[in-house]
């Protein structure tokens, strides 16, 4: 664990207040979303159960959690509104977890759980369930006279998923470590009804990471099989490029509910990808590069840039626009290039940095047109500007590669292999 990342016991969580950045509250805690795991690796914490104003239960996920102290936790503000359910490989902590029987692993001795302590993953936004408090002796009247003590999780059984099985959930925490392509690979190769089961598992997030990874014809077929409104979460998770692709080739009436069910925010990036040509730079771009205003500085723009959930394309370099910061943005000024901001001390403005001399693409600009760009300037990622001067996006090479290789490229370059739980 990171070195005085604070351990958090879930029971102080209960009722807790959510508040988003500008302070307004947004809810209460009510539960906590676990995924447990194969091989007596602790749970990995999802999320929250927040219920909100109108007494709606949603789900928060630990990803747009900025704060869990003093008596409160931070969001991003991004909230789901949807009401949440729960997912087959889902465990609720305080509902769930808390109160059961399990065996010390030492002495083979049964215990009652009380409590459970979470904490955050070093250098990473990932939350896993660190410790476990319990109490010896029997449950009842009696439980209160036992002895209490705070153990691993591998220090207790009882909990883990067992190895055996056809289950979904146990064949997901055993491909939970995998690479989206490589688990892609592995759902290719699945029966339909496997896949199903295995997507139906599989949290919105990761679900979403593993359909830009595979074949047009399984992402129809898997997003075909999922309740509507669960197709319209994991299609705000995926890239608002690869989502704009994924819609454009179902029918337009399922198109147009999806991106009605969609939050409007999301809808909107994706409506704006899909108003342009397929092969052109407008079609190709994802609309959320990192933007910063140029009085920000070097220390702001690493900070952006060591964003986990950044791709390394996207992550190369930063464009500098007026307000507002979101795009459309405001006249776009520039680039400033990973390697530079390595270069410079960390108070120095970006404006003083910023590189001017390349010219941004207009959205029309074919896909030749991007592909000799990118070459010619030895670019991973090439910035998207419209007849006002105002950033729309960026494309970055693996969008290009994407449409340079042969349409089957991913159908191809799939090798079965043994499927754990599969046929």
């Amino acid at each position: 664990m990171a070195a005085g990342a604070p351990r958090i016991f879930v029971s102080h969580l209960s009722g807790v207040p959510v508040f988003d950045p500008n302070g307004d509250q947004v809810g209460r805690v009510r539960d906590l979303v676990a995924m447990l795991r194969v091989g007596g690796r602790p749970p990995r914490l999802l999320g929250l159960v927040v219920e909100v104003l109108s007494r709606r239960r949603i789900f928060l996920p630990m990803t747009r959690v900025t704060g869990v102290e003093s008596g409160q936790v931070i969001t991003t503000g991004v909230v789901n509104m949807r009401r949440f359910e729960q997912r087959p490989t889902e465990r609720l902590v305080l509902g769930e977890l808390l109160d059961r029987r399990v065996t010390l692993v030492a002495t083979g001795e049964e215990v009652t759980v009380l409590d459970v302590a979470i904490q955050q993953l070093p250098a990473r936004r990932d939350w896993e369930v660190d410790r476990i408090f319990v109490r010896k002796g029997k449950g009842g009247a009696l439980r209160r006279r036992g002895e209490t003590l705070t153990v691993e999780w591998s220090g207790v059984t009882g909990f883990s998923l067992e190895e055996h099985g056809q289950g979904a959930e146990s064949l997901v925490a055993t491909f939970e470590q995998m690479r989206p392509a490589d688990l892609a690979n592995v759902l290719h190769h699945l029966t339909p009804k496997r896949r199903a089961e295995v997507a139906n598992a599989l949290d919105d997030d990761r679900l979403a990471d593993v359909l830009e990874e595979l074949p047009e014809d399984d992402q129809i077929e898997i997003l075909g099989k999922l309740k509507e409104e669960r197709a319209a979460d994991v299609l705000e998770a995926m890239d608002p490029d690869d989502a704009a692709d994924l819609l454009s080739e179902l029918p337009e009436d399922d198109k147009e509910r999806l991106l009605t069910l969609m939050q409007p925010e999301d809808a909107a990036d994706v409506r704006r990808l899909l108003s342009y040509e397929e092969n052109t730079a407008g079609g190709l771009m994802t609309t959320e590069p990192i933007v910063l205003r140029p009085d920000a500085t070097v220390a702001d723009a690493l900070a952006r840039v060591r964003q986990a959930d950044l791709s390394p394309a996207l992550a190369a370099q930063v464009y500098v626009c007026r307000p507002p910061d979101e795009t459309p943005t405001g006249k776009y000024l520039g680039t400033v290039h990973f390697q530079r901001l390595l270069r410079d001390p960390p108070f120095t403005l970006i404006s003083s940095v910023v590189d001017t001399d390349l010219p941004p693409l207009r959205p029309d600009a074919s896909l030749p047109d991007v592909t000799s760009y990118l070459a010619a300037y030895n670019m991973v990622a090439v910035p998207v500007v419209d007849e006002s001067g105002s950033l729309l996006g960026a494309v970055t090479v693996d969008d290009v590669l994407d449409h340079l290789l042969p349409e089957d490229w991913r159908e191809t370059d799939f090798h079965a292999q043994e499927v754990p739980g599969g046929r």
